[in-house]
């Protein structure tokens, strides 16, 4: 991982700091945070002139620099003084980051931007989130610069805390998906899953090809026909919370998605070694968990597999028979996702007794086509989860969409030779065809979201906690609210 781990609190007046960049924060009446009051009067006229002359608005993000007696220091825009959020702290922090690694400060001072403790867990996560670059595979070391430490100065310890092991959990999260199919596949989520699970919290079970086969997982089974890659089933059980009912994450693990028979066009192909961000936001859940260790049961379900064009290779027209015992007809083989989450779910639905569930995938281009890059489409069978869903979107500033899954839109999937079909109508809907496929596998009175993250993993917009060309992480945090504040469904 190559982002900062040390983020340490300190209580000092920002001059008698040695730090190599000193951030302080300014809103858009160009007041200070709190540490403005402790620099020298000819610093403070010098940022004056910076305003005077409109260089210093304060807007969002927004970083100038000033230079007073061979020191560097950073006002950092805060936007309006009565709009400010955990995600404009968080993102206030990452450009402060993002600054210093410009600058190649190796130490950072941040003064603390917080109104509140959530906001000094989202200065935790900016910090580390700003910091965060994949150069695992850049052999010129200039191509790169890490910052060493930071500096938060007058924040709460716990929330900070608390927010760098959030940060660190998504970066874990980047890097999976940002490694190549080569690399990411399997086995390696696996090994990352065995690699979380070592507290004496967690246990972790993996079911090979011949095992889930014999257990009747027909989807998974069928979509790993193509690929030599040996695909896993994957489990990691957090019992942390008594006899209270865990909370089950599915997450697809397509290492790599060809579109097999149904081929998909050699145009950013390469980007399909992102279609297995589903399982990161579980992975990265779990890695949270492991640290921050809540009173609570959680379990992780992965169903992983590349899908390619072998002589093996399942067709359109083949018929699959999922875990729940429920047949399927086959009629796009790039519509292999929803197959390999059908037995995630009937596991969950068969050996758990859950609170609820919650999948995540990569799904579908039509949502991309429907929210763009901008929000992650949402669609479920409880009013109040998806409350909770939209409540702690609001809180973390992960955009979610609710797309509507009512009985017209499930007819779709209904098959002429089968009990299901992986397709809906051409051109019609076909977020929430998946969704309504996918809503099969759930067991009776189970509250159940599907998060389609195909436009929210990556691909969007770079910011200062998001670099360009990067998987995202999205959801983790989203997540991880609603299961700190626990959830009564």
């Amino acid at each position: 991982m190559s982002h900062i781990h040390s983020v340490k609190t300190v209580n000092t007046p920002l001059m008698e700091l040695k730090s190599d960049l000193i951030c302080i924060g300014v809103y858009k009446d160009r007041s200070f945070t709190p540490g403005g009051s402790d620099l020298t009067q000819d610093l403070k006229n010098m940022i004056k002139s910076g305003v005077d002359v409109g260089d210093v608005k304060g807007k969002v993000g927004e970083v100038n620099f000033f230079y007073y007696h061979k020191r560097r220091f950073a006002l950092i825009g805060l936007g309006d003084k009565e709009k400010v959020t955990s995600q404009v702290v968080r993102l206030a922090t990452g450009s402060a980051i993002r600054a210093a690694i410009t600058k190649k400060a190796k130490t950072v001072t941040v003064d603390c931007f917080c109104y509140a403790l959530d906001s000094c867990q989202a200065m935790g996560e900016g910090a580390v989130l700003g910091s965060y670059q994949f150069i695992e595979y850049k052999t010129n070391s200039i191509d790169s610069f890490i910052v060493e430490e930071v500096f938060i100065n007058g924040c709460n310890d716990q929330e900070l805390n608390k927010g760098v092991a959030i940060g660190n959990a998504i970066c874990f999260a980047r890097d999976l998906g940002n490694h190549p199919g080569n690399i990411s596949t399997p086995t390696y989520l696996a090994n990352a899953a065995e690699e979380i699970s070592k507290i004496d919290e967690m246990t972790l079970k993996v079911f090979d090809r011949e095992e889930f086969t014999e257990m009747g997982m027909g989807g998974l089974a069928g979509v790993a026909q193509g690929t030599d890659e040996p695909p896993k089933f994957i489990v990691v059980e957090y019992n942390n919370g008594g006899d209270e009912k865990p909370k089950v994450l599915v997450g697809k693990g397509l290492t790599f998605d060809s579109g097999g028979i149904s081929i998909k066009p050699a145009s950013k192909m390469d980007e399909m070694k992102y279609d297995m961000c589903g399982s990161t936001v579980v992975l990265g859940v779990l890695h949270a968990l492991s640290i921050l260790k809540p009173k609570i049961n959680v379990v992780g379900i992965i169903p992983s597999t590349e899908n390619l064009n072998g002589s093996k290779a399942f067709k359109p027209g083949d018929i699959l028979k999922a875990y729940n015992g429920k047949t399927i007809e086959v009629l796009n083989t790039d519509a292999e996702g929803r197959l390999i989450l059908a037995d995630g779910l009937s596991y969950a639905s068969k050996h758990y007794d859950p609170e609820f569930i919650i999948d995540f995938a990569t799904l579908t281009g039509a949502v991309v086509v429907t929210l763009g890059h901008v929000a992650t489409g949402v669609m479920g069978t409880d009013d109040k989860l998806m409350r909770k869903v939209k409540e702690s979107s609001k809180s973390t500033g992960e955009k979610v969409w609710e797309l509507p899954l009512w009985p017209e839109y499930c007819k779709q999937i209904k098959s002429d030779i089968a009990d299901v079909k992986n397709m809906g109508s051409a051109g019609q809907a076909g977020s929430i065809a998946a969704g309504a496929f996918l809503k099969e596998f759930v067991g009776k009175d189970i509250p159940w979201v599907h998060f389609d993250i195909a436009g929210t993993a990556w691909g969007s917009k770079p910011s200062s906690i998001n670099p360009k060309g990067s998987a995202t992480g999205v959801g983790i945090r989203l997540v991880l609210d609603m299961l700190e504040n626990k959830i009564d469904v």
